[in-house]
């Protein structure tokens, strides 16, 4: 499979390059100067297109190669790749789902403490000497917490077990209510985020769910309310948050996502009622490591003419 030209479209683990440079011909496309010259010459040689959160494959990409087969995605979200244009060319696309759903719920839990107990203020609190100086302010129990969720799919699931073991209630909202689980359903995001405390984004990336954080739901979850994001940055109007955290009508936020990654609103820095994190929910050794073996995987199987591990297209 040397032969098979392989496009990664950004950087994204050392171990997933180094395993497609010995397996495949490896275009590293963020190096690449003249983008349009570069696919001009390799059209005919790039089969595979490898992206992740950041960047996959859109309509132009996949117009520019000819002999695009598959787009692997090191990542379970598929908002970087024109699916529609995918289907009607036949391209195989895969992700990977499962391998990170532990690790994204776990950081919605710490990111849930860290916003209640004031965990990473308390932290600065003593290394700049003001315990000495006095205890720090009481914070916020988070046992027995409402937790209201969007999107009850894997990591939701995860999300809700894990909020259960702190006597949580749980209630949610997704496109169809599951008549397999004894969550509370709610119809609308407005009514979830008006009956939680804490309200979790953990659904899918689509048109319909740009921005289904909006002003409405921001009041609903109130002053006292808290705000979750690890599911993708445009899920929530980021300018209308940013003024709702400012202004304290929402009681704080935790974000692992942005709306334009890597740019943060600078109003952020200096609140005490947000916990900012680079977009790190699936960051561990052992999950980036089952992550990047299971895009190989899926790459192998396609060229080798067997059963994609986790096909979506």
């Amino acid at each position: 499979m040397e032969s098979i030209g392989v496009l990664m479209a950004c950087p994204m683990n050392p171990y997933l390059e180094q395993e497609l440079h010995k397996r495949f011909t490896l275009h590293r496309f963020w190096k690449v100067p003249d983008k349009s010259t570069f696919l001009t010459t390799h059209c005919n040689s790039i089969r595979a297109v490898v992206g992740n959160a950041s960047a996959g494959a859109d309509a132009q990409l996949i117009e520019a190669l000819p002999k695009l087969e598959i787009v692997a995605s090191f990542s379970v979200g598929l908002d970087k790749i024109d699916l529609a244009k995918c289907k009607e060319k036949g391209i195989r696309v895969t992700n990977t789902p499962d391998v990170l759903t532990e690790d994204v719920a776990d950081l919605a839990i710490g990111l849930m403490l860290a916003v209640l107990r004031k965990l990473c203020e308390s932290d600065r609190y003593v290394r700049s000497g003001k315990w000495k100086k006095g205890n720090y302010m009481l914070t916020t129990k988070f046992t027995g917490k409402r937790v209201g969720i969007i999107g009850l799919g894997r990591i939701g699931m995860a999300i809700a077990k894990r909020a259960e073991a702190f006597s949580c209630p749980i209630s949610y909202h997704s496109r169809t209510e599951k008549t397999e689980t004894k969550y509370k359903y709610y119809p609308s995001v407005v009514e979830l985020a008006a009956n939680c405390d804490i309200l979790v984004v953990a659904c899918s990336l689509t048109e319909e769910t740009r921005h289904i954080v909006n002003r409405k739901v921001i009041d609903a979850l109130g002053a006292k309310g808290v705000l979750i994001n690890i599911g993708r940055g445009p899920h929530v109007d980021e300018p209308e948050l940013v003024s709702a955290l400012v202004e304290r009508r929402i009681g704080g936020a935790g974000l692992d996502v942005f709306e334009h990654e890597p740019e943060v609103p600078e109003e952020l820095f200096g609140l005490d009622n947000v916990v900012l994190l680079p977009h790190v929910g699936s960051g561990t050794v052992e999950t980036r490591k089952a992550m990047a073996d299971l895009v190989l995987g899926n790459l192998e199987a396609h060229f080798l003419n067997k059963p994609l591990l986790t096909p979506v297209v």
